[in-house]
């Protein structure tokens, strides 16, 4: 059964007056906070005991129109830009980590062929088509509640944007034949689209100027699903192994004209930041979670405060410390995101998106160490923040080790600069 988590509203993350947020980030915000609490809270503990798929909270996602919030208000959808989504995911990430990062792969289909490609440059025959095409998966989404996937993993550098993608699309008369495997993929066997990339095959070495992005349907002849889902955290978003034998698709189920992807992580690399949002909100999840137990306030724990012990006063203070520090710095971040950022926004993205990774991580070791024995229970949500939040560091295409590896490179080099 669902879990009861009655609450009281709890404050945003990014206070509208002080973040000096827009009325479409405050209105998504403030709806993402109440769709958590209501909707997905109550249910988290059940997917992720079970590591099977929020089915649940897409239908309601559907119902309350954020299968859509990416979609342009031209097409029907709310019309949120980079941050507005952002803002909105780190809301949801609070209160179900595994329905945030499924939802998050669901919406960039619709942020990277919407707002962002709307930024990039595209002869005027070839945007008519990719607005007519997109209309199209739209209208899925909003009339149908069709959710969209975007296995990206492979295994090998393809991922982080050191290589071409092994799978392959090769042109045939009418569409495509697709070839290839995606790990650890988000959504599989839940999706009703997986909008995958993959390089078209020109019968010569593989490029990464050639990446296509097709929305394969789950049913197509070729498609399949295999292997088991039974990991640390992030169980509820059930990533198995997509296979792609021979899979034919159509030319219109290109989700972004040829040569757009290319352009778009050359010249929008916030782009590979939007898993991020989902650790903001469970960073805020362990503060929120240990200050509510330490005042008494948990519902359906006994009203015992432990407030006044000077050891918690120090965690929490510090706890608090370390998640003012993240917020500022990420904040920033999707702030400056943009078409051809600067060196220094780039840096500060990777800076953000190491941070946030880590610290959510931090902050939710801290809480377990302060709140003691009770946060080991799985009637409570900390042990799950704290198993879901140690995935971040992990997260293709920057985890934290690229994240660092950058850094330090753009640091002490600027462009085309080597050792002699």
């Amino acid at each position: 059964m669902d879990m009861d988590l009655t609450l009281a509203p709890d404050a945003p993350i990014f206070d509208a007056e002080a973040f000096r947020l827009t009325p479409l980030e405050a209105a998504l915000t403030a709806r993402a906070r109440d769709f958590g609490q209501r909707v997905l809270a109550p249910r988290a503990a059940r997917w992720d005991r079970e590591a099977i798929f929020p089915s649940e909270n897409y239908v309601d996602m559907h119902k309350e129109g954020f299968l859509g919030v990416c979609i342009p208000k031209e097409d029907g959808g709310e019309g949120a830009d980079f941050r507005a989504y952002c803002l909105t995911a780190a809301e949801m990430g609070r209160y179900c980590g595994a329905t945030a990062l499924t939802w998050n792969m669901h919406v960039c289909s619709t942020l990277w062929t919407g707002a962002l490609s709307d930024d990039l440059e595209m002869e005027a025959p070839i945007r008519a088509q990719h607005l007519a095409r997109r209309k199209l998966h739209y209208r899925r989404i909003l009339d149908e509640g069709a959710v969209y996937s975007q296995p990206f993993s492979e295994g090998g550098a393809a991922a982080a944007g050191a290589v071409a993608f092994g799978t392959t699309a090769k042109r045939v008369e009418g569409g495509f034949i697709v070839n290839g495997k995606k790990i650890f993929a988000s959504l599989a066997g839940h999706a009703d689209y997986y909008g995958v990339l993959a390089t078209e095959d020109r019968g010569e070495k593989l490029s990464r100027r050639d990446t296509l992005y097709i929305a394969i349907p789950a049913k197509a002849p070729g498609v399949s699903v295999v292997g088991d889902w039974d990991p640390l955290g992030m169980r509820g978003t059930v990533s198995r192994t997509l296979l792609f034998k021979d899979v034919f698709v159509p030319e219109d189920a290109a989700l972004m004209p040829d040569g757009l992807y290319f352009q778009a992580a050359s010249r929008w690399p916030h782009m590979f930041m939007t898993l991020s949002p989902t650790y903001m909100g469970l960073a805020q999840a362990a503060y929120d979670f240990t200050v509510k137990y330490l005042r008494g306030e948990y519902p359906g724990m006994p009203p015992v405060k432990r407030r006044m012990y000077p050891t918690k006063q120090i965690a929490v203070a510090q706890m608090k410390i370390m998640l003012e520090q993240t917020k500022a710095l990420w904040f920033q971040a999707i702030t400056d995101a943009r078409p051809d950022p600067s060196k220094e926004q780039v840096m500060r993205a990777w800076a953000a998106q190491y941070t946030v990774m880590e610290n959510a991580n931090a902050l939710a070791a801290l809480a377990v160490r302060t709140c003691g024995g009770q946060s080991m229970l799985k009637s409570l949500p900390l042990e799950r923040i704290y198993r879901d939040s140690r995935c971040g560091s992990l997260m293709l295409p920057w985890t934290a080790e690229l994240c660092v590896d950058r850094l330090g490179r753009d640091c002490l080099y600027e462009k085309g600069e080597k050792d002699e």
